[in-house]
């Protein structure tokens, strides 16, 4: 199995619709994607995942959708709009810009090549800021959120409140964050505009060790549960000088890219941070009360912070494999059923009008469970070919003894066995093999 290069997947998700350049009529937009009819089937997949693992299997984490336009004081408390920063250098030869921390050679500009041209660091925030009204004033002046977990913070006694959640317990979030990058790039990897999966789980202070190493394991599982190899993923603790201003602790969920090791997913001991700043700016108390122990204090948190769209990239480029057979290369996304945005092909051998009406009666029987496409052009082998590089887990295949004998032919993506099954009994067959 070759290692997939960057070039080599980016060139799948255009060639196959996983994902487009963001207007790409006009030229491309740099660093913002738009996922097409297969990508965006994916990452609802894989979000679905981390849903289904961090609140519905769950008793004690519960959901929130929050909105992506917050108070500006929001972030005046949060920290971010005096502290998040990057180090900026720019090449005074060629005037491209860096981050001073992703550069490999701090004295060499890596576009240009020149030696010794870099100004001075300085620091850049990275909040993308607009305006709220018809006035575009300082006092108007809102940000597009940089994480999703404010949200979080700012509605705590809300949920808590309202679901009546005692401590230890959860509240989890999935949507769109905005960081104005200095450098982006590596494909879908590091982009302004992107999605998180973040948690906030909240726990007594004497708890919050022992939660942060159970957080750190259960993240690392979940990867590798879906098919990222235990080889290819691992967990690293933060050194100190790593440490953002809020955190006690902070081990990042790695995966081996094409580039080298890089970060998935961040588990934080962001301590009470948050929701001591949060009273603090706001007057209201958010403080917990213990009744059984008479104790009001703030609980410390621990924080699984995930990108939705860099681990879409990396399960796409730990199941993509080739193989040859019978002298030609196949190319196949080896993708967990779970994760696989079609789980079942229906194929006509051929498009003739006798094998439509049975085709059409098994799509159909099939899609109130399953996502399914019907391809009835080109040969069979090259629709299989197709549907083996998109990472679709079985292939039905109607033909014209199906017309007599009232069976099909399932395929299997990763074996390429075929087994000969009833039509009636295709639904169970596949019910047996597939998730949902």
């Amino acid at each position: 199995m070759p290692a997939a290069s960057l070039d080599t997947i980016a060139n799948l998700a255009k060639k196959r619709g996983f994902v487009f350049q963001s207007s790409e009529i006009y030229g491309g937009l740099r660093s913002a994607y738009d996922y097409g009819p297969l990508g965006v089937e994916l990452l609802r997949n894989v979000k679905d995942q981390w849903w289904q693992s961090m609140v519905r299997e769950r008793g004690d984490i519960v959901g929130l959708d929050s909105a992506v336009l917050q108070a500006r004081q929001v972030w005046v408390a949060s920290g971010h709009e005096a502290e998040f920063t990057d180090p900026l250098v720019e090449c005074t030869n060629c005037n491209n810009r860096f981050r001073v921390d992703k550069l490999s050679d701090k004295n060499q500009c890596p576009t240009c090549g020149k030696r010794d041209t870099f100004t001075e660091p300085r620091q850049f925030n990275l909040l993308f800021t607009t305006h709220m009204g018809p006035v575009e004033d300082e006092g108007a002046k809102v940000y597009l959120r940089p994480e999703t977990a404010q949200g979080i913070f700012i509605n705590y006694e809300n949920v808590r409140r309202t679901s009546r959640l005692k401590l230890p317990f959860g509240i989890a979030q999935i949507g769109k964050a905005f960081r104005n990058e200095i450098t982006p790039g590596q494909f879908v990897f590091r982009t302004r505009e992107f999605e998180q999966m973040e948690m906030e789980f909240f726990c007594h202070p004497s708890e919050s060790a022992d939660w942060y190493d159970y957080w750190q394991q259960e993240r690392l599982g979940w990867y590798v549960d879906l098919g990222l190899p235990s080889e290819d993923v691992r967990l690293r603790e933060h050194d100190p000088d790593e440490l953002s201003h809020y955190s006690a602790g902070t081990s990042d969920v790695e995966f081996q890219f094409p580039w080298g090791w890089d970060e998935l997913e961040g588990i934080a001991n962001r301590t009470d941070f948050d929701l001591r700043q949060h009273t603090e700016h706001s007057g209201v108390d958010l403080r917990y009360y213990d009744q059984e122990a008479d104790e009001r204090f703030f609980p410390h948190v621990i924080e699984p912070a995930a990108g939705a769209t860099r681990t879409t990239f990396a399960f796409l480029l730990a199941a993509y494999d080739e193989e040859e057979v019978r002298g030609e290369t196949r190319t196949v996304l080896r993708l967990d059923a779970r994760l696989a945005p079609i789980k079942v092909a229906v194929l006509p051998l051929s498009k003739k009008d006798d094998l439509i009406p049975d085709t059409e009666a098994v799509a159909a029987a099939l899609r109130p469970r399953w996502a399914v496409e019907v391809d009835v052009t080109q040969a069979i082998g090259r629709r299989y070919r197709r549907q083996d590089e998109i990472g679709t887990p079985y292939c039905v295949t109607i033909d014209f003894d199906t017309l007599d004998d009232r069976a099909v032919t399932i395929r299997d993506r990763d074996t390429m066995a075929q087994d000969r099954v009833a039509i009636d009994r295709v639904p169970t067959y596949l019910a047996e093999r597939l998730p949902g």
